[in-house]
Order: C-alpha cells, then structure tokens, then sequence
C-alpha cells in the first residue's frame, strides 16, 4: 500500500504520527514524496500530475483524495478499504498540492475519497488519512476502535 503525495516533509509532529501509523498499517503505508509544481497553477498541476502518473502502475487501485470525492464515516470507510483490498491490486491512494489534483489523476483514479469539505494542510492530510487506513482495518478485524454506538 503506498501514499503519493506532492510536496516534502521536513520532519515535525505530522510526520512523526504519520510514521506511527503508517507502521501499523498492514502491509506499511509506503510514502513517495514529489516535489511542488511550479508556474502558472495550470501549469503547476499539469506537471504535478506528470511526475505521479509516473509512480502508477497500471495495475494499481489508485484512491485520490479530492473534495469532490466520496465522504464517508469510519465504518463506510472499513468497508470501501476491504472492497478496494479485495481487488487484489496495490492500493495507491494520491494526494495533490495546493492547486489540488490535475483532471489526468482524477481521471486515473479507480476512487476519490473526500475527508471533508475542510481545506487542510497537505502535511496534516497524511497523517489523518494513515489514522482512518489504521481504523478501517481494525474494525475490520473487529476491534472495537471506532467506538460505534457513542452518542
């Protein structure tokens, strides 16, 4: 399973619960950085989607995180995640850079996946969506981790 993500951590707290999680993913939530675009954001997101098109394979189950993607909660997400598991493809989930995804990823993706209509920080999205891989797997293993029922 990896993460393609544009734009380079520089160490801190994000990436330190990044790495925490991304080790209890099973199999390791792999990160592939890329560097940021540059120019016109037209052109920014072209190149952008040049260099993670690049890193796709064809057999890939390419996940975008878009906020035109799907919103779901922990449990739809469990479900979607053993779905996308069951596919028997590497699952490759995409996050873009400030102009967000160019049209040739979101074209490319199998799936979009929305965290919300919030704008977050890039750094702060991979950690975030590492935590809710962890989750969905868990309580696909029946662990109580998502504390349904809780008013």
């Amino acid at each position: 399973m990896r993460l393609l993500a544009i734009g380079r951590a520089r160490g801190g707290p994000e990436s330190e619960i990044f790495a925490r999680y991304a080790k209890r993913i099973k199999p390791t939530l792999e990160l592939l950085e890329f560097e940021d675009g540059h120019g016109a954001p037209i052109e920014i997101k072209r190149r952008e989607a040049a260099s993670l098109l690049a890193a796709i394979d064809k057999s890939d189950f390419v996940i975008a995180l878009d906020t035109a993607g799907t919103g779901l909660d922990s449990p739809g997400l469990a479900k979607a995640l053993k779905q996308w598991t069951e596919t028997a493809r590497r699952l490759t989930f995409v996050i873009g850079g400030a102009e967000g995804l160019d049209a040739a990823i979101t074209t490319r993706a199998d799936a979009k996946l929305s965290l919300g209509p919030l704008t977050w920080p890039h750094m702060l999205v991979r950690p975030m969506l590492a935590e809710q891989i962890y989750r969905a797997q868990m309580i696909n293993l029946g662990h109580p981790y998502h504390r349904a029922g809780r008013p």
